[in-house]
């Protein structure tokens, strides 16, 4: 399959389209406009340098919120109280600490300021969240995405500290649970992530699920913790 170059609307060609390792077009914009089109059809950017590479791969990562696999360790850090959860009320810092924070097999970020720009943009729309762990005031860990009808698009996550990430992603199951939000894309695998519950499912499976669940109403934020997680 060819790799499309896009125009100047936000219009994409089918996913289905993509090639191989997912790759679907190039070109376009990160605003609001790009970005919602493109998710309405389950499809994501990841680029290192311009141009914007628009992906769909196949298989896609998932997370059930009911199905998140919490340990007992885990447990036991969300009942202790000391890390926090906290929605929404530091969305900048944690999109920058995810573009920030050093990993393993990666040199640099695909979280340029434009892509801050273009989430930070849905976030003030209250279409992008984020989940947010805080120990002693200090941010700690956290994790972003946007939500559309009933699914959330999770994007990225760090942590500075152990189980930081983890208790982030409590929080989100939990609010997304609380919400009626049936679906969380991971986009590709991860060993962390199928760890705590989450699976590969086919492309076909997938797309079926995003333009079903895109089409319910958007429960706009800010939005505020669910269930007080150190009674999980």
């Amino acid at each position: 399959m060819p790799v499309y170059r896009l125009g100047r609307e936000p219009v994409f060609p089918p996913p289905e389209l993509a090639e191989e390792d997912g790759l679907l077009a190039y070109g376009g914009r990160l605003t609001p406009p790009w970005l919602l089109a493109a998710y309405r059809e389950g499809i994501f950017p990841w680029y290192d340098e311009p141009p914007i590479l628009w992906w769909c791969p196949d298989p896609r990562l998932v997370l059930v919120p009911s199905e998140l696999k919490v340990s007992r360790s885990l447990r036991a850090t969300v009942r202790k109280g000391r890390l926090e959860p906290r929605i929404d009320t530091a969305f900048r810092a944690v999109i920058e600490s995810c573009a920030s924070i050093k990993r393993k097999h990666e040199a640099g970020t695909w979280i340029t300021r434009e892509v801050m720009n273009g989430y930070t943009t849905l976030f003030e729309q209250g279409i992008a969240h984020s989940f947010e762990t805080w120990c002693d005031g200090e941010l700690v860990g956290g994790l972003y995405g946007i939500c559309l009808g009933r699914m959330f698009f999770g994007e990225s996550m760090f942590a500075r500290v152990t189980d930081a990430s983890k208790v982030a992603l409590v929080t989100l199951a939990e609010a997304l649970k609380a919400r009626s939000i049936e679906l969380i894309d991971c986009q590709m695998r991860t060993d962390h992530l199928v760890s705590m519950g989450a699976r590969e499912i086919c492309r076909a499976e997938f797309l079926g699920e995003v333009r079903a669940l895109v089409q319910e109403p958007t429960a706009m934020g800010p939005w505020t913790v669910a269930t007080p997680l150190r009674e999980a």
